[in-house]
């Protein structure tokens, strides 16, 4: 009785390898979801006011900055951005937050801004060179372009005198 249930081994060979095959294809469609920087907690980032608090107080409630300001350490930046991606295609942003903490000199907070997705911005790069502005030159051109043109007396910028254009 239990003999017209056995399957062929290399059926059952068969039928596995589809079925790991099949497998591993849909886990592939799934969806990867990611988190860069900052973990926000809105309690914590509404709770920050200018006026009232300062570095002291900021940094004991949100933690370090993401980053400062390259030009101005007075600025603050908590970065927090969630990505999805499917398969191996490049993560996208699904969502965003960029809170600006700017202090004033003495070290209290003078304001805050938020921003989302709207300021995210897709850069196709092209080919293998940035374009530039200006002409092209060849190979040649720019390893003697120069020639002649720096340190001779009569050609542009040679002089030192600074009454002379």
């Amino acid at each position: 009785m239990r003999s017209h249930l056995k399957m062929p081994k290399m059926k059952m060979h068969i039928v596995l390898t589809g079925l790991v095959t099949g497998g591993l294809l849909l886990s592939g469609c799934s969806q990867v979801r990611g988190h860069q920087g900052y973990i926000v907690d809105p309690v914590l980032t509404n709770a920050i006011q200018p006026g009232i608090d300062n570095r002291q107080s900021v940094e004991a409630s949100l933690g370090r900055p993401t980053f400062t300001g390259q030009f101005d350490e007075n600025i603050w930046y908590y970065l927090s951005r969630e990505t999805k991606q499917f398969a191996f295609n490049t993560p996208s942003p699904k969502e965003q937050m960029v809170m600006r903490v700017t202090f004033d000199s003495s070290g209290n907070v003078a304001a805050i801004d938020r921003t989302g997705l709207e300021l995210v911005a897709n850069v196709s790069p092209s080919g293998d060179s940035t374009p530039t502005l200006g002409r092209e030159r060849s190979f040649f051109e720019e390893l003697f372009g120069n020639i002649g043109a720096v340190g001779s007396g009569g050609a542009q910028g040679g002089s030192n005198d600074p009454t002379q254009p």
